[in-house]
């Protein structure tokens, strides 16, 4: 009797205690906070990009397939985060073979990821990298300025490696001017921007690289990205393409010679 009453207890137990544990498997993972409200949203909206395709290699698989080898032509890799993805490179160097890689939110190590893939598998004759603003607001976790220096450097050894001409760009500035501006601008220390720019120049210049200053060229008189070229802080309008092609046009054509 005793052995019975014990076995309907442990069944009554374990009864009240599976739904709570069943819940505790099913909760959704979570991410130590970063400060700011919108990038802890952003940052948990990628949790599954993270753990299935952390260099997002898929985004471009097919357009990478589909592009063949260059048929002659000068063709040059843009290479970024959202201000190359978002950039319109038929509207400001319309008939050159210039191919968009940018996307939206990437960091350095993601991009180092999908470097063989959207890079030289290409055989772009030139490379253009824009990177290291969203290493710096901690997209994918905290990022030290090394760290972001040794992805920069080891994308230029790959494309070194496979005779790639390379134009590494300085990180662009941020302003606080607008609502939608506060926050890119609270996560991006101008501090760090003005020290990474500063390696970025010197390490360009110690290597025989080109380097694309986009800095100078859109900032104001209080170190901030001029309000009239950036809508939201951080991601050039119309206006500010327009100031950068020509810079990035005279990059290229200095790797090329």
């Amino acid at each position: 009797m005793k052995s019975l009453l014990r076995l309907y207890a442990f069944v009554v137990v374990l009864s009240l205690t599976l739904p709570a544990a069943a819940q505790q498997t099913t909760q959704a993972p979570s991410i130590p906070s970063t400060g700011f409200a919108g990038l802890d949203q952003y940052r948990a909206s990628r949790i599954a990009m993270f753990t299935d395709d952390y260099g997002q290699v898929a985004r471009y698989r097919d357009a990478d397939a589909s592009l063949g080898a260059p048929a002659g032509e000068n063709r040059v890799v843009f290479f970024g985060d959202s201000i190359t993805d978002i950039w319109k490179l038929e509207d400001y160097f319309a008939g050159k073979p210039y191919v968009n890689r940018g996307i939206g939110g990437q960091t350095t190590p993601q991009m180092l990821v999908r470097f063989r893939q959207d890079v030289i598998n290409l055989q772009p004759k030139v490379v253009i990298i824009l990177a290291g603003t969203n290493d710096i607001a901690g997209n994918t976790g905290p990022m030290r300025n090394e760290d972001i220096e040794g992805n920069l450097a080891s994308m230029v050894e790959l494309a070194r490696a496979h005779g790639i001409h390379v134009v590494l760009c300085s990180i662009m500035p941020v302003h606080n001017y607008t609502e939608r501006a506060k926050d890119f601008f609270a996560q991006r220390p101008q501090s760090r921007i003005l020290a990474l720019n500063e390696w970025i120049k010197d390490y360009a210049a110690k290597n025989d690289l080109v380097y694309v200053d986009y800095f100078s060229a859109l900032v104001d008189d209080k170190g901030m990205m001029k309000k009239e070229l950036a809508d939201d802080g951080l991601h050039p309008n119309a206006a500010g393409y327009k100031i950068a092609a020509p810079l990035a046009e005279a990059g290229i054509e200095k790797a090329l010679k």
